[in-house]
């Protein structure tokens, strides 16, 4: 076998990948947009907005309001009445709106109950309604407080009785509950999230849907002539092989690095990274390679292969995390080698796993690889001897 001869074999599908310009933009561009968009629809980065209405509503309705105002994971944004609040609203430049009515402060210290008329569409936030549920019943305690310290005598009027209950609770202790997002903080592990599911569905797509140069290749009467030339066929087969799996390392390689830099994603542990990318490569390239050798038509590749990346993509993980599935789907979705990918993947993001700990998802995409390049290589040989006949 002449290895110059297979480089260079795989050195012009390199070229003819990166002089087509939609090949190339698939390949380089489009994985990071739709990183970028998952990530900013997604993202624990967002801040819901709440208006609030408390014009006359006394003291204690700007006591309420300061009080949201002053609540961690939302802004707070005033409003002179609810029509403009509710129109806010009703565009997408607030999530909920919270009214305080007019008299607020003179009727909760005369006893009475003070009804929160709370404003959101169909599709708002049902986290922001918790938190302003909770702001208004921290006050409601206070109050309370106040109320039963008056009723029993124990202090002069409700001013008094109301600065000590919120010095009291003030000086309870709390329980404080913390959340991190696996595999960084904020925005950055909104973005790892994504990028993990997007990477094996682009370079198992990309493949897939290259394998029709593989046809074009016969079609055209290349390997004929390569075989006519002192050139061996498995030093075709090697060239052919290498010049996809390039194609598809590039690809794996350049979206974690790309990542790193445009979004801050980090990947955990390099080495686990970087060699479920090479295992999935090679899975990947033997895929197309089957794929090449059986079909015909190049047109049909290419429709065909889109068509089967984004339904093992989703049967695989790459479009709903794993964790959700039902247990017959996740079973199913270990048939394909996308799940086992996502999985080392999302253990190097989460907790920085060493291979050794995601030995398993390794020797299995290991099998994969093997399995799919054994297949395409009888498949491939098969076609060039063939048709050279």
């Amino acid at each position: 076998m002449n290895l110059r001869k297979a480089g260079a074999i795989a050195w012009v599908n390199l070229r003819r990948l990166t002089r087509d310009r939609t090949g190339a933009f698939f390949v380089f561009v489009f994985p990071f947009l739709i990183i970028l968009a998952l990530g900013a629809a997604f993202g624990s980065g967002f801040t819901p907005q709440l208006g609030v209405v408390s014009t006359g509503s006394g003291p204690l309705g700007q006591d309420l309001r300061d009080r949201l105002a002053a609540t961690d994971g939302m802004e707070v944004q005033s409003f002179t009445d609810v029509e403009t609040m509710r129109t806010a609203i009703e565009r997408g430049r607030l999530e909920g709106g919270l009214e305080i009515p007019t008299g607020y402060d003179e009727r909760v210290r005369a006893g009475a109950t003070v009804p929160l008329d709370y404003v959101a569409r169909p599709t708002g936030a049902q986290e922001l309604q918790a938190t302003v549920a909770a702001v208004v019943d921290e006050q409601g305690v206070v109050i309370r407080a106040a109320r039963f310290a008056v009723s029993e005598g124990t202090a002069g009027s409700f001013d008094e009785a109301l600065a000590r209950a919120g010095a009291v609770a003030a000086a309870t202790p709390r329980v404080e509950v913390a959340t991190r997002t696996a595999g960084g903080d904020s925005a950055i592990g909104s973005f790892a999230s994504g990028a993990a599911a997007e990477l094996v569905l682009f370079v198992f797509l990309t493949s897939l849907s290259a394998s029709a140069m593989l046809i074009e290749t016969r079609r055209l009467g290349v390997t004929r002539r390569m075989l006519a030339s002192p050139t061996e066929v498995r030093t075709i087969l090697v060239g052919e092989t290498l010049g996809r799996f390039v194609i598809a390392l590039m690809q794996g390689l350049l979206i974690v690095a790309g990542t790193v830099v445009l979004f801050r994603v980090d990947w955990g542990n390099l080495l686990t990274t970087g060699v479920v990318v090479l295992l999935f490569a090679l899975a990947a390239t033997g895929a197309a390679m089957v794929m090449g050798s059986v079909l015909q038509n190049a047109s049909q590749a290419g429709a065909m292969g889109v068509f089967l990346g984004l339904v093992l993509a989703a049967i695989g993980g790459c479009m709903v995390p794993l964790e959700i599935f039902p247990p017959v789907m996740y079973r199913i979705a270990h048939l394909f080698p996308h799940a086992w990918a996502i999985e080392a993947l999302n253990a190097s993001i989460a907790t920085g796993a060493a291979p050794t700990e995601v030995s398993t998802e390794l020797w299995v995409l290991a099998a994969y690889a093997a399995g799919l390049l054994a297949i395409a290589s009888v498949l491939l040989r098969r076609s060039i001897t063939g048709r050279a006949r």
